[in-house]
């Protein structure tokens, strides 16, 4: 076996306060699988070592936790962030952290923010795509932004399925949903300025940014409404190549060949989307991300590099 080497930005975990919180019902509905996975830690690593993976950054995935009073989102929130610390703690550098945040509860949110950075440690910050029926843009999210901000923080963001579900029969929302929900928090996020607002922020955005790369140029189209003149002076197109994309469920010749025209190829980042797309998942993205014509420079830096910057700059500038 090869010395792994890999780093994984996209790595989920289920501590049994969660699943028992949430439910695996709520959990699996999400999937194709139509179940939830079964992990440990240990079972992450068996998969991360049997894949080459040094070091993954793990996160909440959807559902997250909704329809719970702001008392209880806060109380699950603390105890799975409480568990992934002590996984970053306890594991020898091979985990990470994304600590997750109560919303749609802000004043909770700042709360938890300062907590997880200044008590418990952590690399960064994960979010939803939307909560209720608001996306990242929403006024309501601006003072967690500003403090994001202030602390030059990572934000991984992840799908849900959010208010403009789709709904179609036996069509689970990680198919279509999941896509188009981070598209549109993504031009939420340009639309509500905060992009502008919020320089020092490093977005990173699951699946290869859902639709993004396929849409920039009628995005751009955008700047031609006299209305958003000012605010979109910077440009779309180079709004959108500031931000970070992973390759979950995205290391195919259509999604990619999109990414790489669009993207900053120092911004694309691997990212296995374990264990909610099993481990089978994660062996065949690593095979098409080395079938994709890359080259051995352009694969380790998106495999490694491009994610050792990231968090090699998030440390200089805390």
């Amino acid at each position: 076996m090869t010395q792994p080497h890999r780093i994984d930005v996209h790595h989920h975990i289920l501590p049994p306060s969660y699943v028992n919180a949430v439910g695996e019902e709520a959990i699996g509905r999400l999937l194709v699988s139509g179940k939830a996975p079964q992990w440990t830690p240990e079972i992450s690593l068996d998969v991360m070592d049997r894949n080459g993976i040094e070091k993954a950054y793990t996160s909440m995935s959807a559902p997250g936790v909704a329809d719970c009073s702001e008392s209880e989102t806060t109380e699950i929130v603390r105890k799975f962030n409480d568990d992934a610390g002590v996984m970053r703690k306890s594991y020898s550098g091979r985990f990470g952290t994304f600590s997750y945040l109560p919303l749609p509860y802000v004043d909770a949110a700042l709360k938890e923010i300062s907590r997880v950075f200044e008590e418990i440690g952590t690399d960064g910050i994960c979010l939803l795509t939307s909560y209720g029926d608001k996306y990242l843009g929403d006024a309501d999210f601006v003072p967690m932004f500003d403090e994001l901000n202030r602390r030059k923080a990572i934000v991984f963001v992840h799908p849900d399925s959010g208010p403009c579900s789709c709904n179609i029969g036996n069509v689970p929302a990680a198919t279509l949903d999941f896509p188009f929900d981070t598209t549109r928090t993504i031009v939420s996020l340009m639309m509500g300025g905060i992009f502008q607002r919020c320089p020092d922020i490093r977005f990173v955005f699951s699946h290869a940014g859902g639709t993004v790369p396929f849409l920039v140029d009628r995005l751009s189209r955008l700047e031609r409404i006299p209305a958003n003149k000012e605010l979109l002076q910077a440009g779309v197109g180079n709004m959108l190549r500031a931000l970070y994309f992973d390759t979950a469920l995205s290391a195919n010749k259509y999604t990619f060949a999109s990414l790489m025209e669009f993207a900053d190829p120092k911004r694309i980042l691997f990212g296995s989307d374990y264990p909610f797309a099993p481990e089978d998942t994660t062996t065949a993205s690593i095979l098409g991300l080395s079938q994709l014509g890359l080259s051995d420079e352009q694969l380790l830096n998106i495999e490694r590099n491009n994610s050792l910057s990231l968090f090699e700059e998030s440390l200089s500038k805390m």
